[in-house]
């Protein structure tokens, strides 16, 4: 798992830390390349963002994703929202 530098997980609170390496492998298994996670809680996002709630993460996008994002949203279950952005695959644990 790589991070773009300025890149955060420290504060990751731990629902969402403890899914790092299932999203990790995930992504290698359907796409051949590695985790890129480009944000956590640094940047702008919307002020009610999971960010700033250190439940959060975006990574790049590794081309094509349909299928890896439809995979996430499998696997993560039902208390984690996997959303293909413009430029990232947006990642937040969220238990209705």
């Amino acid at each position: 798992m790589l991070l773009k530098l300025g890149v955060d997980i420290s504060r990751l609170k731990s629902p969402i830390r403890k899914r790092l390496n299932l999203i990790q492998k995930l992504v290698e298994i359907q796409t051949f390349t590695e985790v890129v996670i480009t944000s956590t809680y640094e940047g702008t996002h919307s002020p009610r963002s999971l960010h700033y709630a250190d439940l959060a993460i975006d990574i790049r996008k590794p081309g094509t994703v349909n299928e890896l994002v439809a995979t996430l949203k499998s696997r993560l279950g039902s208390d984690y929202d996997v959303v293909d952005e413009h430029d990232h695959i947006h990642i937040e644990y969220d238990p209705k």
